[in-house]
């Protein structure tokens, strides 16, 4: 069995045999800090998009840049592990940046599946 949890620099092999079976990749990502069903829901959700669900998570110090020093809650390993646990969830990718876009760029998703309490439009 495939380890989940990858590197982006992992991950890109495996994007191409994705592409290769003609399936579609649906990325999203989040900091996860504290999942709850409204997290398991969503990912149910955006992994019935396609074929191939891959989760980017922020790392614990995007996550700190992003909503101040008390955070994360819960370590970026911990976080990964979790999503990964989850059925749904086919690979998870931990990123360092503030935004998703260098990792979106990477790996070209057939389907981006941002939360409702993003705009379309930044």
């Amino acid at each position: 069995m495939k380890p989940k949890i990858v590197s982006l620099e992992e991950f890109l092999p495996i994007r191409e045999e994705i592409e290769a079976k003609g399936e579609k990749l649906v990325f999203t990502n989040g900091c996860f800090d504290i999942i709850h069903r409204g997290h398991a829901r969503y990912l149910a959700a955006a992994r019935a998009l396609g074929d191939y669900l891959v989760v980017a998570v922020n790392s614990d110090r995007s996550v700190r840049a992003i909503k101040g020093p008390e955070r994360p809650i819960t370590p970026e390993d911990e976080r990964a592990e979790l999503l990964a646990a989850l059925e749904c969830v086919n690979g998870v990718v931990v990123f360092d940046e503030e935004d998703p876009y260098r990792v979106i760029r990477s790996l070209v998703p057939s389907i981006l599946v941002k939360g409702g309490d993003w705009p379309l439009h930044k």
